[in-house]
């Protein structure tokens, strides 16, 4: 059984000019000890899916699919028994912006006292939990105010890790960190991995995904177009827009990086179809219509140029960009 499993999500915001389709359709499963990343531009969904699989979404809502976390449908979990039994305990989230994650009038000791009066725990767990993030323990007196913002951020992720979840949602945890300290936050979560921790990790990253991915997931316009191990996503991309991610990385030796023309598409009025036609260099006029999720749960990719309608097409015959 997974220990995440994710059947057609679909989440949306209401906004003033309409509402927005932040993600679409969406499906992927974890298992216990599996690290799998998502990468994608910014406003391709990736923040709204940790924070839908969280329940911790500020003016959005789930309008259709289903979530299973560790053997429980949501829909079975109110959300009281959700704060009681599973948040902190079971999943927990490194949320991205460090800066207004932390309450500004409680000290940095008596926020994680409250996540231990809620779930109980050993005070010893919190001065565990600060060093493991290379913090001294004069931290705890103090208030996110008095804290830089790389300070913040290792805080948020001594929070998220200090009751030993089964499952972290990361998104984009390093973001206000130095090289070093990076580094060492990198290689402190690899630690936990190796523990049996389960990681989904959202990053724009995709060099330090390739160090903590077992598997990795591309988004696009709100819509999940490749799904497969770190190997095959990495060693033979399927997806134009995939390809085009990775053509982008500057290399020390070899070919010069190559940019992916045009602009990622709204997600207030989504096009019809497949959503990177206007930006992929092989456009055809089936791209018109909605591509299929081609192949299995375990290696998918979401293009009209390995499905059955095409001549000639099927999973790895795709010309190169």
């Amino acid at each position: 059984m997974a220990l995440l499993s994710i059947r057609n999500l679909s989440i949306q915001y209401d906004s003033v000019a309409g509402p927005v389709y932040a993600v679409n359709r969406v499906s992927l499963d974890m298992e216990d000890g599996e690290t799998v990343g998502i990468v994608g531009e910014s406003a391709c969904g990736k923040s709204t899916l940790g924070l839908g699989i969280m329940r911790t979404l500020s003016g959005g809502r789930i309008t259709g699919g289903s979530i299973t976390l560790d053997g429980r449908s949501y829909d079975t979990i109110s959300d009281r028994e959700f704060d009681q039994k599973y948040r902190w305990k079971t999943i927990s989230m490194i949320f991205q912006g460090a800066m207004s994650s932390l309450d500004p009038v409680y000290t940095i000791r008596e926020q994680f006292a409250e996540v231990l009066g809620q779930h109980g725990g050993e005070q010893s767990v919190i001065s565990e939990a600060i060093s493991s993030v290379n913090l001294d323990e004069s931290v705890l007196r103090r208030y996110p105010h008095e804290l830089s913002g790389g300070m913040k951020q290792r805080v948020i992720i001594a929070l998220a890790l200090l009751l030993r979840p089964k499952l972290v949602i990361a998104d984009e945890p390093t973001t206000a960190l130095d090289v070093l300290i990076q580094a060492r936050i990198i290689n402190m979560l690899k630690r936990l991995k190796g523990s049996g921790m389960s990681f989904l990790f959202i990053t724009h990253d995709l060099a330090l995904l390739s160090e903590m991915a077992d598997r990795v997931g591309i988004m696009y316009g709100g819509q999940l177009v490749e799904f497969g191990t770190a190997e095959q996503i990495y060693g033979d991309p399927q997806h134009p827009y995939t390809q085009g991610l990775l053509e982008s990385i500057p290399r020390m030796r070899g070919s010069r990086p190559k940019y992916i023309r045009g602009i990622p598409p709204g997600l207030l009025e989504p096009p019809s179809g497949c959503r990177f036609a206007d930006r992929c260099p092989h456009l055809m006029d089936i791209c018109s219509r909605d591509p299929p999720d081609v192949g299995g749960p375990d290696n998918m990719v979401k293009c009209w140029l390995y499905g059955e309608d095409v001549p000639g097409s099927g999973v790895g015959t795709a010309p190169a960009p």
